[in-house]
């Protein structure tokens, strides 16, 4: 599997797998189908109703609409769904920055600019070829923008899932763990999950390092690094599962 290494605000390296050309190709024909219905259902609908017939300006003002969505809607898309579109939803898969962040609004419209580039002036060919050949799977609106793909929904068993049951006679090793948040335990989870698949011991020795130093406590005898974080995530599933 293919991935991308981001760092995150607290400069942890975290593995992302990145989505493929056949998922991006066959998101973008989910989309490019969902607008052939649309228009075909209108079509048939204005037909029925003989708005077609009428002629005038009201069907040249609905062609302009149509247009108009059609050339805005991955833009749009992308802002208001987190960086995806109904195509990209169905195939888990959406767009980020390369520092790991939900992309910003220039970023997002600099993808669409340059989707003249990558599909209208190219024949659809200039950025099928552009993610076939880079390293992050990247057309060349990603490339100016900073952005690209990944998979949002990854394959992990219950047991590595961030946020599950402790049961009920667990007693919280950390007290500070308080200040911790579900951010944080996100991220330890997102390490711990590298590790498991990678055994990149790096990551959690600087991973046991921060947390440490942000709960202001040391090692107990005998815990190493990878017991710690897996115990912090414990007391925190513990801890807020009995908030009152």
């Amino acid at each position: 599997m293919e991935t991308i290494k981001v760092s995150t605000s607290q400069h942890i390296d975290i593995d992302y797998a990145v989505a493929g050309l056949g998922e991006r190709v066959a998101a973008r024909l989910i989309d490019l189908a969902m607008f052939g219905i649309v228009f075909f259902v209108f079509l048939f609908l204005f037909s029925i109703l003989g708005v077609l017939d009428q002629g005038g300006i009201l069907p040249m003002v609905l062609l302009i609409i149509y247009g108009a969505g059609f050339v805005f809607y991955d833009l749009l898309a992308e802002i208001f769904m987190n960086g995806q579109s109904v195509g990209k939803r169905l195939l888990k898969i959406k767009v980020i920055s390369l520092d790991g962040a939900q992309a910003s609004l220039g970023q997002y419209f600099m993808r669409w600019v340059f989707r003249i580039v990558d599909f209208a002036l190219t024949a659809q060919l200039g950025g099928l070829v552009c993610v076939a050949v880079t390293e992050n799977k990247q057309r060349f609106g990603d490339l100016v923008a900073g952005t690209t793909l990944i998979k949002t929904e990854p394959a992990t068993t219950f047991q590595q899932i961030a946020f599950h049951p402790v049961v009920e006679e667990y007693t919280p090793v950390f007290d500070s763990v308080h200040l911790m948040t579900d951010r944080d335990i996100e991220l330890i989870h997102e390490v711990l999950t590298t590790y498991y698949k990678t055994g990149n011991h790096t990551l959690i020795y600087q991973m046991a390092t921060r947390v440490s130093n942000h709960l202001s406590v040391t090692l107990p005898t005998g815990m190493h690094e990878l017991s710690f974080l897996e115990t912090v995530m414990k007391d925190y599933n513990y801890i807020t599962a009995n908030v009152d």
